[in-house]
């Protein structure tokens, strides 16, 4: 592990339950990639991630689609905190910049850039450490809360 990876959370669920992190049993595609953590900080929340090596490429890092999969949740989950109801992704967009290793826990800082009426524009880091992984925008889709008829509810 390189010292700009130093800076994560112990890289364990007992350590990053101690450190104020959050876990949920999920069930359908993010069940089979996650555990994804979450810890709130002041009005809004962090999320992360244990890179397992089931997570690898081909070259033995975490495979882009992972690094995109877990961004997409976690700005998902701020957009529907935002709006306060259900949101989906309409556009999403990822520049790579450094490796996630294997090992590391990989966090990332969303921000919400506007929200509107009926749209949240988003943007976000992914860091190991102090180490920048990757940065991503995109925008999601307030959907009409039909909570009320259907019993679905906030994702968990």
């Amino acid at each position: 592990m390189q010292a700009s990876d130093q800076m994560s959370p112990k890289h364990n669920a007992a350590d990053l339950a101690a450190q104020g992190w959050t876990s949920a049993q999920e069930d359908g595609f993010i069940g089979l990639v996650g555990p994804f953590w979450s810890r709130g900080e002041g009005a809004g929340r962090r999320f992360g991630f244990l890179a397992e090596p089931r997570h690898a490429n081909l070259i033995g890092v975490v495979q882009g689609g992972m690094l995109m999969t877990f961004a997409d949740r976690g700005l998902g989950i701020l957009a529907w905190d935002t709006a306060g109801r259900p949101c989906v992704t309409t556009s999403f967009e990822m520049q790579f910049v450094g490796a996630g290793r294997i090992g590391s826990f990989i966090e990332l800082e969303g921000e919400v850039v506007l929200p509107t009426r009926g749209m949240i524009f988003m943007r976000g880091l992914l860091r190991s450490g102090r180490r920048l992984v990757a940065s991503c925008q995109g925008s999601w889709k307030i959907l009409a809360d039909r909570r009320s008829t259907s019993g679905a509810g906030s994702p968990e």
